[in-house]
């Protein structure tokens, strides 16, 4: 008997799927939302946000409230003039029916209702609603209450009004589905409190907050955080700057329209060795730059030169001063606000409309001229700065050729700490960058040596945040991390640039003890990456490593445990077992304490380890932790301390 194999080879038109309304957002949700993780979770609370923005920007919105409900749903309300509920002409349905369940339908679209919007991937509410369990959405508009709720993006009945009020708004509150969030639906309050703190420095003026309705205050409160800037982004520069020393008094300010664009500037200057710019199109972060970004260092560089030039504090200085140097020790946020913005860049965040470089060139440099010309002594104190910067960046060039001469002349370049593997594709290799020589040596006695490198390091390396640069090139450990990763950094377009095409390892996995000092060297391996290595940080390549704590053991049973509730189930599971002998609980103090079999089966295995990937959710936050916590400034670490004490872990 022979059975007929199934012909599919055949394409016809009954192979097309045509997906009707929001069935393709569930469908392929990372289309829309980026990642279906714990990313694209709190994208649905910035795109529901982004509509209230986008009603402030057009001047009917000044207060917009976030919370976070006890189920992990969320609820935004503001009050702006309310989504329309009147008869669609075209769609023979409530307006407030079609914004919430047919794609790319809004106000946004319509140049005359909203001069500019924000929000990344333009997919609005209705995506949200697609990606809901449950949503509702309750409208306060001319006198009355409309509501009309949903699942999965289904309304469940048809807009109905139940009643009357004196206010005017929009109320959405939804849940996300577990189906498609099946990482987590749990929000995360400093994430959202992140992205509503840097909202209320673009958008001055407008109120907003957020509560968490999952824990309560002594007193029975909520904990409620408050976001209100009315010196927007000055106030955002000297909140980045909060743990740094300035060298000008106030942040050098800009807010006007150049060439129809709306454009929006602070900068000032500090003591520190590194260059912080953000910068936003219509709130969004554009953190791989473009067209407003070359702007802004054109401008800066061109009327900063000028100046010094004529002042003659150039005149003795035997060396070319580069862009670099006009940016050293700068945090500056630019904002402008594009009616048409065009992305570019492999994540989208990059602004690709050209109008917009000489806009804000032009700007920069009336404001910044001025600002010279009346503020001498500042002007004298920024040149000077400019000056020390080209000279440390001599110094660093040379121990950067240092370094690369060196790799020639030992022929493969590597350091003689590193065990590499045998596999030549950085697609499947590791390096493991491991605290001190004893877990070194296990690390490379358990690790599978065909695609797992080690690179012990010594100590603690140098604190990137205080040293200027050509002393990070002169240390011993950090130059063992370049040379082993195969990266170089150059200056490419008055840029520095991170050369990452011979990259040896897609995955660099910091693996330290699971103490303070461990979590200090991480912290400071961390800066270093955030502050010079940036790219791969972007690019998904750094992990941390996860060692266990604790090793339960009862007679030849044993269990391992990553937190103290892991430990307390398996000390519970370990004496039902029997009578007779009693549980034992080691504390894993380092990873020298284990041998190479138990760290391969607990932290290098890829089938039973687990990796912590690191990303970059919000640059300026990022930026301002980093600097509290491995900067100069005391008072801002120990607020931090004590906020967080009830997180630390203390051995006695």
């Amino acid at each position: 008997m022979s059975v007929e194999k199934e012909d599919r080879s055949n394409y016809s038109a009954d192979n097309i799927q045509v997906l009707e309304g929001l069935e393709a957002v569930r469908k392929r949700p990372a289309m829309y939302i980026g990642d279906i993780g714990i990313k694209g979770l709190h994208h649905l609370v910035y795109e529901v946000v982004d509509n209230s923005i986008d009603e402030a920007l057009a001047g009917h919105c000044s207060d917009i409230q976030v919370a976070i409900l006890k189920d992990n749903s969320i609820r935004v309300i503001d009050n702006g003039r309310g989504i329309p509920t009147d008869m669609h002409p075209k769609e023979k349905k409530s307006a407030l029916e079609v914004v919430m369940t047919v794609l790319h339908a809004g106000g946004k679209f319509d140049k005359d209702t909203y001069k500019v919007s924000g929000g990344l991937h333009g997919v609005g509410v209705s995506c949200v609603n697609a990606l809901s369990i449950a949503l509702k959405a309750e409208v306060h508009r001319e006198g009355k209450i409309f509501v009309q709720e949903y699942s999965q993006g289904k309304p469940l009945y048809p807009v109905k009004e139940v009643g009357t009020s004196n206010l005017r708004g929009t109320t959405i509150t939804f849940k996300p589905d577990a189906e498609i969030f099946n990482i987590s639906t749990e929000y995360k309050f400093d994430t959202l409190a992140a992205r509503l703190r840097e909202l209320a420095y673009l958008n001055k003026g407008i109120k907003l907050s957020l509560t968490d309705e999952r824990e309560t205050n002594e007193d029975g409160t909520f904990p409620v955080e408050h976001f209100h800037s009315e010196g927007g982004l000055k106030e955002f520069v000297k909140y980045l700057d909060g743990t740094r020393e300035p060298i000008i008094p106030e942040p050098i300010y800009l807010d006007g329209t150049k060439g129809g664009i709306p454009v929006e500037l602070a900068m000032q200057y500090n003591s520190t060795y590194t260059e912080n710019v953000h910068s936003y199109v219509n709130n969004i972060n554009t953190i791989e730059g473009g067209t407003h970004v070359a702007g802004f260092r054109r401008g800066l560089t061109r009327t900063l030169k000028a100046y010094a030039e004529k002042s003659g504090m150039l005149k003795n200085l035997k060396m070319e001063i580069s862009g670099d140097d006009f940016r050293e020790g700068l945090t500056a946020v630019i904002s402008v606000k594009v009616q048409e913005p065009q992305f570019e860049g492999q994540t989208k965040t990059k602004l690709g409309n050209n109008e917009v470089i000489g806009a804000v060139d032009q700007a920069v440099g009336e404001i910044l001229n001025n600002y010279l010309e009346e503020n001498p002594k500042e002007a004298r104190l920024i040149v000077q700065k400019v000056i020390l910067a080209a000279t440390a960046r001599h110094a660093a060039r040379k121990a950067r050729e240092l370094v690369q001469r060196k790799n020639v002349l030992t022929g493969t370049g590597l350091p003689g700490k590193l065990s590499d593997c045998s596999e030549s594709d950085p697609a499947v290799c590791e390096l493991y960058l491991v605290e001190g020589d004893s877990a070194g040596g296990t690390a490379k006695q358990g690790r599978n040596r065909a695609y797992q490198a080690i690179l012990p390091l010594k100590g603690k390396i140098l604190n990137v945040e205080k040293a200027m640069e050509y002393k990070i090139y002169e240390n011993d450990e950090i130059k063992n991390i370049f040379t082993a990763m195969g990266v170089s950094v150059g200056t490419v377009d008055d840029n520095k640039a991170l050369n990452v095409i011979k990259l040896r390892y897609h995955k660099i996995i910091i693996m330290t003890d699971a103490d303070i000092d461990g979590s200090h060297i991480t912290t400071l391996i961390l800066t270093f990456f955030f502050r010079y290595m940036k790219e791969l940080i972007e690019s998904g390549y750094i992990y941390i490593a996860t060692p266990p704590l604790y090793l339960v053991k009862k007679g030849k049973e044993q269990e391992y445990a990553w937190t103290e509730d892991q430990r307390d189930a398996a000390v519970q599971r370990l004496k039902g077992a029997g009578k007779e002998e009693s549980v034992n609980i080691q504390r894993y103090k380092g990873l020298g304490e284990m041998n190479a079999e138990q760290l391969w089966s607990t932290t290098m295995n890829p089938e039973t380890r687990t990796l912590r990937q690191v990303t970059i959710e919000n640059a300026a936050e990022c930026d301002h932790t980093f600097s509290m916590l491995m900067g100069d400034e005391v008072a801002p670490r120990r607020a931090f301390i004590e906020k967080n004490a009830k997180y630390a872990r203390i051995d006695v």
